[in-house]
């Protein structure tokens, strides 16, 4: 997985981890001593300010990592992912008979281990840096996404890394079409989004390349649960691409029972309703606002609605609370800067 072409959503989340380092450039005479004039002359090394005692190799490569892991597009990284290549990965394969990248992978296992999952995803996230290939690396950065956004209290925060985490455990059942534990995950990722089709195929998929029983029967019995959210979800895209009758069908079957408090259910309902001229489409999206009170696409429709009713008071009502809505998560945002 090549994270140094592709949007980091998480970024911004990880670097306040590097904001106690600075960049300075080595003498030209320890470059050329070491053997490094051709990789590092000119660029600059990181160093942590908390540690600069005993800068070593080692160290050097550390720092440069940590910045790899929380920036994966940074201008110098080819440069630094060199120097680990030439100066690092011989020393290491000489004393611990490995490469730096496995050291890499178990820096972030341990961090995880110690629930330090910002730190954990750093590490692993240096290791694709240096090999898009590490497959363990991979799967630990998305297993560490996965821990971090269940932890996680801020919306958007957990969006990123939920993100992450399922685009992770994708693009790993892809390259390794017979990693197990990466459908198991990633059928659980598709479940907490609502997708609930794409967890039935990804379990489905697992059970057949899993020989763990104990997992197996875990996974049954969540697939035998599955039968009414997936016929939901149907309803959702037959309202999506435009067949508003069939879905509102579909989806007024479960107008009460144990999914009646799901706010999409009738935020879809609305939908159908309003495009088939139903009275009940206001009714509709005023249930998804007890569920889900900022909802925002949910208000814009009844200003729709009153607009087309000439109900000036309750369209200026919700147009009030869109500003209000909208203002918090603007201040929201400022915060997290």
């Amino acid at each position: 997985m090549d994270l140094t072409t592709r949007e980091d959503r998480i970024g911004e989340y990880l670097y306040p981890h590097i904001k106690t380092y600075v960049f300075d450039e080595l003498s030209r005479d320890y470059l050329k001593k070491n053997d490094l004039l051709d990789i590092l002359a000119g660029i600059p090394i990181p160093i942590n300010t908390k540690n600069m005692t005993g800068l070593n190799s080692v160290e050097i490569a550390i720092n440069m990592a940590f910045v790899m892991g929380v920036n994966p597009t940074f201008e110098h990284n080819p440069r630094y992912v060199k120097y680990i290549e030439r100066k690092l990965d011989p020393l290491f394969m000489e004393h611990y008979s490995r490469p730096f990248v496995e050291y890499l992978v178990s820096e972030g296992i341990s961090a995880a281990e110690k629930k330090d999952y910002d730190v954990a995803c750093i590490f692993f996230r240096a290791a694709l840096v240096v090999d898009p290939n590490q497959t363990d690396a991979l799967y630990c950065y998305a297993r560490a996404c996965k821990d971090s956004y269940e932890l996680g209290e801020d919306e958007d925060y957990v969006a990123r890394f939920k993100a992450e985490s399922i685009e992770a455990f994708e693009y790993l059942t892809l390259e390794k079409p017979d990693f197990a534990d990466a459908y198991y995950y990633l059928g659980y990722g598709y479940l907490n989004l609502g997708l609930y089709i794409k967890a039935k195929l990804t379990f489905e998929e697992f059970l057949k390349k899993t020989d763990d029983e104990e997992l197996k029967k875990e996974v049954s019995e969540r697939l035998a649960t599955l039968d009414d959210p997936i016929e939901i979800e149907q309803g959702y895209n037959m309202i999506a691409t435009g067949k508003f009758e069939e879905g509102y069908e579909k989806l007024s079957q479960y107008k009460e029972g144990p999914f009646s408090n799901w706010w999409p259910l009738w935020y879809y309902l609305g939908i159908a309703a309003k495009e088939l001229g139903l009275e009940e489409a206001e009714e509709d999206f005023l249930k998804v606002l007890t569920l889900s009170p900022s909802n925002i696409e949910t208000m814009k429709e009844l200003v729709n609605i009153y607009k087309k009713n000439g109900d000036s008071v309750k369209q200026e009502k919700y147009l009030k609370k869109i500003e209000i809505c909208e203002g918090n998560m603007a201040e929201d945002a400022k915060k997290m800067c």
